[in-house]
């Protein structure tokens, strides 16, 4: 058989779907590729379906290999007024390049909600900081109007297998796991990848788009760092009733107060609908909170509502009921937790009439209070099915590319990188990733170059690395900083918020950097830019001090003081927190 040391990129048109073969050593044979994706979820999909739309997919042979079903994906339906509970943050840069590869267009927008504003405050001091989508210079698209978008992972994943149909000469695998990847060492050196079904691919670059426990990092012996938050997050889809009158009647804003035990966010899914994601530490509380929801969703409701409107000293006592209960093996009664919350709203001399009770039955349809817009509705059911917790953990692995025996290999979205959801960094993160290897791949090919070689991959890794370092290390210390009650550190942390909250040049040029404009450009100082989204700004702010000090300056030189001394107290301790 004629040696295929140098496979050609140029596959002949009638011969597209014919397997190119060799002989195995143990006398099976192996299917060459150009490239082999492992992980069939939204980077996977994404890469594949960026692969796809680029000139150079007529000269690649791309293979997909997933485990799971993808034909449940492709035939996801859910009502219109019912949602899953794995919900997303796409930053406009993450809706522009699925736009550039033609994927967005089969995304349902429907089932997709604007986030056009955002109130994020102190759990302990209530210091508030309030981004506007409306406070950014536009460039005359659409996509200045909104801060991101907010859409279902399945939504996305769906639209993406729905656009990868288009594209026949992409070959996806699923219901089909990973058995094993070994180093052909007859000849090239290229990754096998054995399947489940006995089949063998050898392909000149392997890509793990596989997940935190990635086969595809542990073939390439790429080393990660991290630890365990100790905390749990709980996700649910939430119901309430709708913005009244006086209200922005779409309901595109999103609440997130960071409370010592963790944020607690609310993301707009529709007028009467919206995704929760708490996180919370000990795991112990979250798992008594999961534990009541079924028993009595009515008691994580009110949970909720008490969460955004009680203070802290409050809330502890209604945290050590949940737990109790859950020791005990018994069931919390709602109607007790109600009248627990409102004893304690009346204690606090919280109005009954007031946005910031929860504990009424009456829902005011009158004229809102002039501060209705600083909360999130009240919550009045929990979506049935949708609760659901899961550990938090940081994990960055040590290089993005395999060397050595593990050659030709490169690794994107969570095999590469995983953070604390607080900042919805995730999911555009790994879809920044997707973006700057696709377009590495492609001069590659261009350049008629090799595809699996670590020149051709650097670029990526030096670009991506960086970003994503810079974000997760920002997100990683405004944790930190929230999750302690030390009163010099609520100070600091509280003047720096309120100031920066004063001053709309400041927040515009943070909102500018912080994800809520597409970028077209490539270069790692723009990427590192792009990447965040709405609910990223205020690590961004802390994370960039120097920047926000000059633009300080040029809004208002009597401000740079007091902003410098409370940002650079806030710098002084997240840099302790972090040793």
């Amino acid at each position: 058989m004629a040696s295929t040391r140098h496979v050609p990129f140029r596959l002949l048109k009638a011969g597209r779907h014919a397997l190119r073969t060799r002989q195995y050593s143990s006398a099976r044979v192996s299917d060459d590729c150009d490239i082999v994706i492992v992980g069939g979820g939204p980077a996977g999909l994404a890469l594949a379906s960026a692969l796809g739309s680029s000139a150079a997919s007529n000269r690649l042979r791309i293979v997909l290999v997933e485990g799971g079903d993808l034909s449940k994906v492709h035939g996801w339906s859910l009502d219109s007024d019912v949602y899953s509970n794995r919900v997303s943050s796409l930053t406009n840069a993450s809706q522009s390049f699925l736009r550039d590869i033609g994927a967005w267009s089969h995304v349902e927008e429907s089932r997709t909600c604007p986030m056009e504003d955002m109130e994020v405050w102190d759990g302990v001091s209530d210091a508030r900081i309030s981004f506007h989508a409306s406070d950014v210079p536009t460039t005359g698209s659409t996509e200045g109007q909104q801060m991101a978008r907010l859409t279902e992972n399945l939504n996305l994943q769906r639209g993406l297998l729905r656009h990868l149909k288009t594209h026949p000469e992409i070959e996806l695998i699923d219901k089909t796991k990973v058995e094993s990847i070994i180093r052909d060492e007859e000849e090239g050196q290229w990754p096998l990848v054995k399947l489940a079904n006995d089949r063998i691919l050898r392909t000149r670059l392997l890509i793990g788009a596989d997940g935190f426990n990635s086969p595809v990092r542990s073939y390439a012996r790429i080393p990660s760092y991290g630890w365990s938050y100790n905390t749990q997050a709980i996700v649910a889809t939430m119901f309430h009733s709708p913005p009244s009158l006086y209200q922005n009647s779409l309901h595109t804003t999103a609440y997130q107060r960071f409370l010592p035990t963790g944020p607690i966010a609310f993301l707009p899914l529709s007028p009467t609908a919206s995704s929760l994601v708490w996180s919370i530490n000990p795991p112990e509380l979250a798992q008594a909170l999961v534990a009541s929801a079924s028993q009595n969703p009515s008691v994580l409701a009110s949970m909720i509502n008490a969460a955004f409107r009680l203070p802290t000293v409050s809330l502890k006592y209604l945290y050590d009921v949940v737990m109790d209960a859950r020791t005990k093996g018994v069931a919390i009664d709602g109607e007790a937790i109600t009248k627990e919350i409102r004893w304690r709203e009346e204690s606090h001399g919280i109005d009954g009439n007031s946005t910031y009770a929860s504990s009424s039955t009456q829902l005011s349809q009158g004229m809102p209070s002039l501060d209705a817009a600083s909360l999130p509705p009240l919550v009045t059911s929990i979506q049935p099915g949708t609760v659901a917790s899961f550990p938090l953990k940081y994990n960055h692995a040590e290089t993005y590319l395999g060397e050595g025996l593990g050659a030709r290999t490169v690794l994107v979205g969570d095999a590469a990188h995983t953070v604390h959801p607080l900042a919805g960094q995730g999911l555009n993160q790994g879809l920044a990733d997707v973006e700057c290897l696709s377009k590495c791949i492609a001069e590659a090919v261009a350049n008629g170059g090799d595809v699996g070689s670590y020149t051709a991959l650097l670029p990526y890794a030096q670009e991506r690395y960086i970003a994503n370092h810079t974000i997760m290390s920002a997100v990683d210390k405004l944790h930190k900083l929230y999750s302690t009650e030390f009163e010099p550190v609520v100070w600091a942390r509280s003047v720096g918020l309120e100031v920066l909250n004063e001053l709309d040049v400041v927040k515009s040029a943070i909102m500018a950097t912080a994800g809520a404009h597409s970028s077209k450009t490539t270069n790692s100082a723009d990427a590192a830019a792009g990447i965040n989204n709405g609910w990223s700004v205020v690590a961004k702010g802390f994370e960039s001090y120097a920047s926000t000090v000059k633009a300080a300056r040029m809004a208002s030189q009597g401000a740079v003081g007091l902003i410098g001394g409370g940002l650079e107290g806030i710098g002084r301790i997240i840099t302790n927190l972090s040793k």
